[in-house]
């Protein structure tokens, strides 16, 4: 395993952009919203580490991880997206392997639907999907032992703002 027995939410403040004229987008999924809400913590908590202000991360909660791709689309084509009120979104889920195929539906859904808005939008998706196989690895993912995915996506979604901003 990659992860194993490392911390991957560590960061360099000083090689990431100031993210204080940035504002952010976050769908967060209720299912496993014990494992969620730790990743939706990662990723605030890193946003207004690196300059983000409170009031530019507007929240919005779908029931699942599958609603994520739906969720994603209203948030870029919403009032905050066409006022330019958003610069990157960020999808927060988690997945664990059950005994049936859902499992595979579900994550192959969410990655497509996702991938798909970052081919077809104008504001960066940030994928923060824990695809795990059983709930101590999301633990493991959510602020434990592998550190905090949200963390990590918060850190993709300002570098992805800077290079929307950069390149317009």
């Amino acid at each position: 395993m990659a992860t194993e027995n490392h911390n991957l939410s560590h960061y360099d403040k000083a090689t990431i952009p100031n993210a204080k004229d940035f504002r952010f987008g976050i769908v967060v999924s209720e299912w496993n919203n014990n494992i969620t809400e730790g990743l939706w913590q990662g990723a605030f908590d890193a946003l207004t580490d690196c300059g983000a202000l409170k009031e530019n991360i507007v929240r919005w909660n779908v029931p699942g991880t599958f609603e994520l791709t739906y969720g994603a689309a209203r948030l870029s084509k919403s009032i905050y997206a066409q006022s330019g009120m958003l610069d990157a979104i960020i999808v927060i889920g988690c997945v664990i392997r059950g005994e049936t195929k859902h499992f595979d539906f579900v994550c192959e859904g969410v990655t497509q639907g996702i991938k798909d808005l970052n081919l077809s939008g104008d504001i960066p998706v940030i994928f923060c999907v824990l695809t795990d196989n059983n709930m101590q690895q999301s633990i493991d993912r959510s602020g434990g032992k592998h550190g905090n995915k949200g963390t990590e996506a918060a850190i993709a979604a300002i570098k992805m703002a800077a290079l929307r901003r950069d390149t317009k």
